[in-house]
């Protein structure tokens, strides 16, 4: 089996293919997109991508990514995000002037950033700072990475769990090319556009309302090439084979222009 994901080796989506799946070959790839070509093509077995944060928010690229390809979601994985800053063996914090990350690792250790008074600069990954660390042999400079990336990389450890609210996790989409039938309690995820006209939003929500579907997200994106018109992505807890989600989704239906099941999958709980 096979796991794509986009990244160095040691970035935060290829532990959490470790996490979901356990020890599996993974497929590092230079983007998103290069993530869905390979889970089409065959390539991959699975991919795994990032679609939220719990402090930046939302991943827009893959959802622009999932309407755009055929693959289905069949499952869920959120990670913890503990970031570490990572020197070349030997160096102390005082020689420290400049620290390499991706922008939202960045973001999410600002405070701590601040505290070292050090310049930053933003790069493609996290374990790619680390990698661009150890070609570079700069003892003036760090990154923000995982442990594991460090690991790979032969790098030290400074400090681990710099990030300045504790409260940092991923959820990670896992996609594939054929959909799965959830055997536990499950997540469905859809997309859907609406007529532009006053309660066309109210009539879409009460579909669900009417018949107690817990929504547990609702995300709208522009649809491209019809400025000021939105698709609404949304999760909520059921499976398609249930029968009152099917009501809910053939009800929908009839106000949808467009809609679309991205996968019913099981609903992660973390242990």
């Amino acid at each position: 089996m096979q796991v794509a994901f986009q990244g160095e080796p040691g970035a935060y989506s290829e532990q959490a293919a470790y996490g979901y799946f356990g020890e599996v070959e993974t497929l590092p790839s230079e983007s998103f997109d290069a993530v869905f070509a390979a889970v089409t093509s065959g390539e991959s077995d699975f991919g795994l991508i990032p679609i939220e944060n719990s402090l930046a928010g939302s991943i827009h690229q893959n959802y622009d990514l999932l309407l755009r390809h055929e693959l289905q979601i069949v499952g869920e994985y959120f990670l913890r995000v503990r970031h570490c800053l990572i020197v070349l063996p030997g160096v102390e914090k005082g020689e420290i002037c400049k620290v390499i990350s991706h922008p939202q690792a960045l973001g999410q250790c600002a405070g701590y950033l601040r505290g070292l008074s050090v310049k930053t600069e933003p790069v493609y990954d996290t374990a790619g700072s680390v990698k661009i660390l150890k070609a570079s042999g700069e003892r003036t400079m760090a990154a923000i990475a995982s442990k594991r990336a460090a690991e790979i990389y032969a790098m030290e450890i400074l400090e681990e769990g710099i990030e300045d609210n504790l409260e940092n996790y991923t959820r990670f989409l896992v996609i594939a090319n054929q959909p799965v039938v959830p055997e536990t309690e499950a997540k469905t995820s859809i997309v859907f556009t609406l007529k532009n006209q006053p309660g066309a939003l109210f009539k879409a929500m009460s579909v669900f309302a009417l018949r107690d579907i817990d929504l547990t997200k609702i995300e709208s994106r522009p649809l491209a090439g019809k400025p000021w018109e939105y698709l609404f992505y949304i999760d909520f807890i059921g499976a398609i084979q249930d029968a009152t989600i099917q009501k809910a989704l053939s009800h929908l239906d009839e106000y949808a222009l467009m809609l679309r099941v991205l996968g019913s999958y099981p609903r992660f709980k973390a242990g």
